[in-house]
């Protein structure tokens, strides 16, 4: 059967060499699509039973393309590029691999925090970690890995998390948190870790952002959905000791640049999961999970139901 990995951010190639390794190891065929538009992507799905994708879109569009697919697997921990509706009406099961990108995300959170609070490295005097405080929005495999570099730092830490249980996040250290409100009153630093879903989208505004001590510095290297981004503009505007980095850059980046300059950091395209070490383990899981699901049917980290 052919698998087919179309990524218009390419794997490494590493990562590459190890999908190559797993399917052929397997008996089927892979087929490679990089840097491809959304036509060649519906044009090579055509006759694929399996999908590897990282932030491509797929669709109705290319679901109703792809009339031989069984399995999609997103090479990461986030799936709203991957339309679930629509694929559960194609009888295709998505999965994606949680886990394999959580220290790349987490240690990212910290370099550009460090950046931040240290001014950009501009020669001026800027301030520690050490003894500030972080809260964390949602304690999932990220979540749990900024907690624990945090503690290397000698932060304390706390974590919002409905789907966790207190005693879980206090046996690791963490104190559990009950609100939105409670989680941006109570610390300098707040590291978003959300999911972007219809609850979720633009609930990060300018009332919970005001909500922060002095210094306040928001971390997203969630989803740029889960920002209002003009009630973001508005809490620049009215509050000048506020700073905002992110791995993905708003949609009023021009604007919040130049009037907000070294206050605003953000990457060009998103590049939490972008190491060569979280290439290849979500890589090769991709290909080890849509193997297993053709051959068995296995389904472990399915996502739509």
């Amino acid at each position: 059967m052919k698998i087919l990995v179309a990524t218009e951010k390419p794997f490494a190639p590493v990562a590459v060499d190890g999908i190559k390794e797993v399917i052929a190891a397997s008996g089927n065929e892979l087929v490679l699509l990089e840097k491809g538009t959304k036509a060649d992507l519906i044009n090579a799905v055509a006759d694929a039973a399996g999908l590897i994708v990282r932030s491509d879109i797929v669709d109705k569009e290319v679901l109703d393309a792809a009339k031989e697919l069984k399995v999609v697997v997103r090479a990461g921990a986030g799936y709203d590029n991957i339309d679930l509706a629509e694929a559960t009406a194609h009888g295709v099961c998505v999965m994606n691999t949680p886990g394999q990108n959580s220290n790349a995300v987490a240690e990212l959170v910290f370099g550009m925090l460090v950046m931040m609070i240290r001014n950009n490295y501009n020669g001026t005097a800027g301030t520690e970690l050490k003894e500030k405080t972080l809260g964390i929005h949602a304690y999932g495999q990220v979540g749990r890995n900024v907690a624990r570099i945090a503690k290397g730092f000698g932060m304390t830490v706390s974590a919002l998390d409905p789907f966790v249980k207190d005693e879980d996040m206090i046996a690791d250290g963490i104190t559990p948190l009950h609100s939105v409100e409670e989680l941006y009153k109570n610390n300098q630093y707040v590291s978003l870790h959300i999911p972007a879903t219809p609850q979720t989208k633009k609930s990060v505004t300018k009332e919970l952002i005001k909500l922060m001590p002095k210094n306040g510095v928001l971390i997203n290297t969630a989803r740029k959905e889960v920002i209002d981004e003009e009630s973001l503009a508005e809490a620049f505007a009215e509050r000048a000791d506020f700073r905002y980095v992110a791995d993905v850059k708003p949609d009023n980046a021009a604007e919040l640049k130049e009037k907000y300059g070294d206050r605003i950091f953000y990457t060009p395209k998103k590049m939490g999961a972008q190491t060569a070490e979280a290439n290849i383990k979500a890589g090769i899981a991709a290909a080890e999970q849509v193997v297993a699901h053709l051959k068995d049917g296995w389904n472990r980290f399915q996502v739509n139901k």
